[in-house]
């Protein structure tokens, strides 16, 4: 290579190291804002990194899906962290332990035994908690009684059904005695109609009728004949209740009973107790609450409005 492109080759390298430098050079510096000798750490907004973790997300979507609420569903959502997932995992099983006195939950190590049972006999091309059996199960236990007919064929119809013989998909009914939130005798039936093994929640008496189109023979004077139970809006009404999660058990004594929630305007306030004794026996106990006047949100009209039913009401007393 001569000695003149040597020469060309190095000058157009400066050149563009020295437009890059310019370039570097022109560009603003980020200005720095002044803090605010006044905020404490307390006032900086909270930084919290959001966890993720499949366990945690199963536990909600799969495990306990059947009997969650809404309002926990909600709350359990917009925790961040899987520490207070884990804590609201405890007070989750601790509202549903029927005896908190024991070490053992009885409700919970019973909830996955049905998941157990569930998955073991009621899978059908899916998990047995994904079907309508599986589900009833696992949020109800067993049933008292169950009517199977697991080959379907020639079904005799009872009385309120219409009577008369018809040819029936395979199907249970299943009886419960009293159902919290649901009622007491409680029938419900699931119909298998492709004969997979898939037992559909049915919504109909008829819906077992595998001639459902053709002629049934039955006699005219008993077909219009039916329990209360089977009416349309019954019916509508219990399977609406069957969707919800059941009611929680209300505990006579100990624990609290409530679904766990999420404040979202919680506020801060310290707490002094005074104590002034009155006699030997007597100590009179003052509580004082003290919070930042930036955090309420002061109403005059409303409280001018209790304090005139207030004055009504010692008034018409007099």
């Amino acid at each position: 290579m001569s000695l003149e492109k040597l020469a060309s080759r190095s000058l157009t390298l400066a050149l563009v190291l020295l437009a890059v430098s310019a370039a570097v050079i022109a560009q603003p510096r980020p200005v720095r804002q002044a803090k605010d000798p006044n905020q404490t750490p307390d006032d900086k907004p909270r930084k919290v990194k959001t966890e993720r973790g499949d366990a945690y997300t199963r536990w909600l979507n799969e495990d306990v899906d059947p009997i969650v609420t809404e309002a926990e569903r909600r709350a359990y959502l917009k925790l961040k962290t899987n520490e207070e997932r884990e804590e609201f995992i405890q007070l989750f099983w601790a509202q549903r332990d029927p005896d908190p006195d024991t070490n053992e939950n009885e409700y919970r190590e019973e909830y996955y035994e049905r998941i157990t049972y569930a998955n073991e006999h009621y899978s059908s091309g899916k998990p047995g908690t994904k079907t309508d059996r599986g589900r009833i199960y696992i949020k109800f236990g067993k049933p008292d009684e169950i009517e199977s007919h697991p080959s379907g064929g020639t079904y005799q119809r009872m009385s309120y059904e219409g009577r008369g013989t018809i040819t029936a998909y395979p199907f249970e009914r299943w009886f419960y005695r009293h159902l919290p939130g649901v009622g007491s005798g409680v029938e419900i039936e699931f119909v298998d109609p492709t004969g997979s093994g898939e037992y559909r929640l049915a919504r109909d008496a008829n819906e077992k009728n595998a001639m459902a189109h053709g002629r049934v023979s039955a006699d005219p004077l008993e077909t219009t004949y039916r329990r209360e139970q089977d009416s349309p809006f019954s019916i509508i009404d219990k399977l609406a209740k069957l969707e919800q999660p059941p009611e929680l058990a209300r505990r006579t004594t100990g624990g609290r009973i409530g679904s766990p929630v999420i404040e979202d305007n919680p506020l801060n306030f310290d707490i002094r107790a005074d104590f002034f004794r009155l006699s030997d026996g007597r100590v009179l106990t003052a509580f004082t609450l003290q919070t930042e006047n930036k955090d309420l949100t002061f109403g005059q009209r409303r409280v001018a409005n209790r304090t005139f039913e207030y004055l009504r009401q010692d008034r018409d007393c007099d």
